[in-house]
């Protein structure tokens, strides 16, 4: 990845929404990471928004308990869109790394634009923390092209690695946009929810509700105007996968590699990350990746 001293891993875990329940999801939680680093799923995405930092903490807890603190992990997190402003952001970063326990972090993302704030304030105080080593990488998320041209420009060494953005096979409205933006100025997508919610792991395909917690961060995915079309898709992209003899979930990561996005997967349980790294390990030929991109289009032809 430009611009990183680490190069940046092909599949992440996401820890969105970890570390805020109780004693018990918290255990669970910490094992879930500790199994992806043991099998070498090293790249973890926090935020501090995430439980108020607890999600960070909760990481950090357990990299410092694998051996010699696990130097070879790859960490992100992100600065609130409510902390841009540039003292805001140095303080975000300082206490983001108390959360941690870690000197500096591999990658630190601004988590949203704030419209109150000039991008390009908040870019070289991202900068003057990258050449003092706290700061691997620069990245964004949730950016638009307009965005990411602004951001550029308060910036004049260091240049923006990753824009995070929310892309699966049904749900591309901001990937699209950027896509080839990102690709010609050597910008990583990074693709969050790329299962859809568990839609494309083949959940909600046989009648069984959608959790009142999973409607309301899916974006537009489960809204009445959409969602049956979706499910209809979703049923014939798994016959897909039947007919091609492999996961449904294998699909549709592969597919947003072969579309130039490295996917992190939110993951909240030991057997999630076995099963994740099990199905990333099946690639799916052109021919089928090409048929599922059709299907979720709708296009029938």
């Amino acid at each position: 990845m430009p611009g990183s001293a680490k190069p940046h891993p092909a599949l992440g875990v996401g820890l969105w929404g970890l570390g805020r329940w109780t004693a018990e999801d918290e255990a669970r939680t910490k094992a879930t990471i500790g199994r992806a680093y043991e099998l070498g799923l090293h790249w973890f995405d926090t935020a501090e928004v995430y439980g108020s930092g607890r999600s960070e903490r909760v990481l950090g807890e357990v990299l410092q308990r694998a051996a010699a603190g696990a130097p070879d992990a790859f960490v992100v997190t992100k600065v609130s869109w409510e902390h841009l402003r540039p003292a805001q952001v140095r303080a975000s970063l300082i206490n983001s790394l108390e959360r941690l326990g870690r000197p500096s972090v591999d990658l630190y993302l601004v988590h949203a634009p704030d419209r109150r704030v000039p991008l390009a304030d908040t870019m070289r105080v991202l900068e003057a923390l990258w050449k003092e080593g706290k700061v691997g990488a620069i990245g964004v998320s949730n950016f638009t092209v307009e965005d990411l041209e602004a951001a550029a420009k308060g910036l004049t060494e260091a240049r923006i690695a990753v824009n995070q953005v929310r892309y699966n096979l049904f749900d591309r409205d901001e990937a699209d946009p950027v896509r080839d933006y990102c690709r010609s100025h050597e910008i990583l997508l990074e693709a969050y929810t790329p299962l859809a919610r568990g839609v494309l792991h083949g959940r909600y395909l046989d009648g069984k509700g959608i959790p009142p917690e999973v409607r309301k961060f899916a974006h537009r995915l489960f809204e009445p105007d959409r969602l049956p079309g979706i499910l209809e898709r979703a049923r014939s992209l798994r016959a897909l996968a039947k007919e091609s003899k492999v996961p449904l979930a294998s699909i549709a990561l592969h597919w947003l590699a072969k579309m130039g996005a490295a996917p992190v997967v939110g993951m909240s349980r030991p057997e999630q990350v076995d099963s994740n790294l099990t199905v990333w390990g099946i690639r799916p030929s052109d021919a089928v990746l090409d048929r599922a991109d059709a299907i979720a289009r709708g296009d029938r032809a």
